[in-house]
């Protein structure tokens, strides 16, 4: 009996030992950053604000990978399929990991059990922003052209957030709006600034610019609470979109069953990064707040924003395709 406990012993310090020598060689080949939208878009720009500093930290080269399409679905699978090594990370947002189960009729992955939370990395806010051909200084206004004009208007998307911010508008005043749908908010806002399409719920990231010069005019912003980056803005719940409240996220993500030791050593020197002086004020100064939080913080997280998501695209009456 006393030999077998030896031999148990020593095993286990054994595969401790291992555990710790895979820890400390990691990582020893570039980790791949998979975004679910394309270039120019606030995820992307979000991904290689990080990227660099996370490179210097990790001592190895960080490349971002952009793969948009389905609502940032398919970049979800590619993840959830990839090997849990730690060489392939997930910048998710709410898109895929909150709407998209609810948005489309199937998706092949699960949000919960095929992927493995290394940290928060914080909050979009959106703005409703109009083409200037759109008579309208206000949501009010906004609300009255589009009922004296059935059909007319249109909002494009590059995300959930716009698809979902869209359809609870127009449910909630019951106005008619035309849903344009694109991959990502680079192109949706080409189009908007083209006059191809009336209007959009777009991130700060990719709007501020076009409000800044003119070419674009903001209405209001998403969030419950006005941003203190845009503080002259009204919410839709003060422009009367009584309980308008959508709050879009960020966070970092590895495939599910990646070794507890690489996930500890991620979040903490992500966490590092998000939280430092630095890179908040680079993330802010393109109209991202960053803010980071511990694995099983967004495990729990994720959990919620799916419920939440899923009554607010029910609430809106939009049918899964």
């Amino acid at each position: 009996m006393k030999q077998l406990l030896r031999i148990l012993v020593a095993g286990g310090l054994t595969l401790l030992g291992i555990a710790a020598v895979h820890a400390q060689a990691y990582p020893n080949k570039p980790i791949t950053i998979i975004v679910p939208f394309g270039p120019g878009s606030a995820t992307d720009t979000v991904a290689r604000v990080i990227a660099q500093p996370l490179g210097v930290a990790l001592n190895q080269t960080i490349v971002v990978e952009n793969r948009p399409g389905a609502n940032g679905a398919l970049a979800a699978l590619f993840v959830a399929r990839a090997a849990p090594d730690g060489y392939t990370l997930f910048l998710s947002t709410n898109s895929p990991h909150s709407a998209a189960p609810f948005l489309m009729k199937t998706v092949s992955y699960d949000v919960v059990t095929d992927f493995t939370a290394v940290s928060r990395v914080g909050s979009y806010t959106l703005m409703l922003v109009t083409h200037p051909s759109v008579p309208v200084k206000s949501v009010k206004e906004l609300i009255a052209h589009a009922k004296a004009n059935p059909g007319k208007l249109s909002y494009a998307s590059g995300n959930t957030s716009g698809v979902v911010a869209g359809a609870t508008l127009a449910h909630w005043a019951k106005i008619d709006l035309l849903h344009v749908p694109y991959k990502s908010a680079p192109p949706a806002i080409q189009d908007l600034l083209a006059g191809r399409v009336s209007m959009a719920f777009n991130d700060f990231t990719t709007a501020i610019p076009h409000v800044r010069a003119n070419t674009l005019n903001a209405l209001a912003v998403t969030r419950i609470q006005r941003s203190s980056l845009f503080p002259e803005l009204p919410t839709m719940d003060e422009a009367g979109v009584t309980g308008f409240d959508m709050d879009s996220w960020a966070g970092m993500f590895a495939p599910a069953k990646t070794p507890p030791e690489i996930v500890n050593k991620l979040s903490t020197e992500l966490r590092k990064i998000i939280d430092s002086a630095e890179v908040k004020s680079r993330l802010r100064n393109v109209g991202f707040e960053a803010f980071s939080s511990s694995p099983k913080e967004m495990d729990d997280f994720v959990k919620v924003q799916l419920a939440k998501w899923g009554k607010m695209i029910k609430d809106a009456g939009i049918q899964p395709e």
